[in-house]
């Protein structure tokens, strides 16, 4: 039978350990010893060394992911989880005649383009992006007039900085990439820019396939529950809501595919084009911020926006430096469409657009670092050309650079080799 008494050795004044054992009858007097400053002291001489032995072992064979957020229950209750219904955007006698309800909601589609699962391990969203597969089609019969091709949108703000070389790149990568004879490239301002050197000499080569144009948010508006709306005026302090209007606007009045100005497009968009979209945030799947308004598409007064317009009206303000206009919109959105039994829109995977957020071990590199010596990305696969990182740029649609605009490519990193070179090869000189 174990005794129920607990001995330590004594020590003397000097620290020499006596041979006559201090016995403690009770158990508490053991724990009152160890919390004396002394057994403290000789407690943390050990603890602390081992500790940071194992935390740094522990960096040595493992990647820290962490991530911590904090959300306001009574927000939450009322923003995310609160199911209003919708406004009857989709009723027969609202939807527009440009819009073709059978076909947009329930026609037959060649491609999927929804997963249905994070795609968070290894190559799986870049090999997903890989099953839709490219549009193999002629010349059109016959030259489309421009308001009549698919309208790609973009959006640069000038009064907040300059259109200069950086952002001509995304401009850049629209000619290189996609179908200039089926679209046109819009760029959106909120100032003229029909002045700029960099942009006239692009309207001068491709005068079909790309356009400027001033944004002029009352006339957009026209016929929405937008029209008329205090959301509308516009200043500098509310930069952080005006991209995200500027976005459904256009496209409700235009229709066509949204791409946010900080991109580097990588691939033909047509194949998506069958489908209406948003796309997912991140890999993470984060529970009130799951989507994502960089890249989407909708058709021509698509009772979609027409919903998202009603969201805005009837919701409480932003909070300001949020995103509540982009990702919570479209879940609060989606959410009051699944409640009525109409299909949702659909969702692109993280990596279509933005594989830059997503696990250390498959995430795009940092555009804006130099390649390592020994040339890897990740689980031991390259970055040259022909490489898999290269395979991989050309199976997802677009990379999103999250604004980053005083930073430049590093020359001859990834982005330099992969991208930017190719674009200048397949166009041919600017000047």
């Amino acid at each position: 039978m174990s005794s129920p008494y607990v001995s330590i050795p004594l020590h003397n004044t000097d620290g020499v350990s006596s041979s006559r054992p201090r016995v403690y009858r009770r158990p508490d007097a053991f724990v009152r010893h160890l919390f004396r400053p002394r057994a403290l002291y000789a407690l943390l001489k050990v603890a602390l060394p081992l500790a940071v032995l194992v935390i740094v072992g522990g960096l040595y064979y493992w990647e820290p992911h962490v991530e911590i957020a904090f959300y306001n229950r009574s927000w939450v209750s009322q923003e995310v989880l609160d199911v209003q219904p919708l406004s009857g955007c989709f009723s027969e006698r609202r939807v527009s005649p440009d819009y073709n309800v059978t076909d947009a909601l329930y026609g037959p589609r060649h491609t999927e383009v929804h997963a249905g699962t994070p795609l968070q391990f290894g190559l799986d969203c870049y090999d997903f992006a890989d099953t839709v597969k490219p549009l193999v089609r002629g010349p059109p019969p016959r030259r489309i007039p421009p308001d009549e091709r698919i309208q790609y949108h973009t959006y640069w703000r000038s009064d907040l900085a300059p259109f200069g070389p950086r952002q001509e790149w995304m401009i850049k990568s629209y000619f290189a990439t996609q179908d200039l004879e089926r679209t046109r490239l819009v760029l959106w301002t909120n100032f003229d820019l029909t002045h700029n050197v960099i942009l006239q000499k692009w309207v001068r080569r491709y005068p079909d396939a790309f356009a400027l144009k001033t944004v002029d948010y009352k006339t957009l508006a026209r016929g929405t529950e937008l029209e008329g709306s205090e959301l509308l005026n516009i200043n500098d302090t509310k930069a952080w809501v005006d991209g995200d209007l500027v976005r459904l606007l256009v496209i409700w009045a235009y229709g066509g595919v949204w791409i946010d100005m900080d991109s580097l497009l990588t691939r033909d968009l047509a194949p998506l084009l069958e489908h209406e979209f948003v796309t997912q945030w991140d890999c993470y799947d984060k529970k009130y911020v799951p989507l994502n308004g960089a890249l989407m598409r909708f058709h021509k007064h698509s009772p979609y926006l027409c919903e998202a317009f009603h969201v805005m009206v009837t919701s409480p303000p932003p909070r300001q430096g949020t995103t509540d206009w982009g990702a919570l919109l479209y879940l609060k959105l989606r959410r009051r469409l699944l409640a009525a039994g109409i299909p949702p829109f659909k969702v692109l995977p993280f990596c279509f657009s933005d594989a830059r957020s997503c696990r250390l071990d498959n995430r795009l590199p940092d555009p804006f670092l130099t390649d390592p010596a020994n040339g890897f990305w990740t689980m031991g696969l390259g970055r040259e050309v022909g490489g898999a990182l290269d395979q991989a740029l050309g199976k997802v649609f677009s990379v999103h650079l999250h604004n980053q605009w005083e930073k430049p490519f590093p020359k001859g990193g990834w982005v330099d080799r992969l991208l930017l070179r190719k674009y200048d090869d397949r166009i041919g000189p600017s000047n």
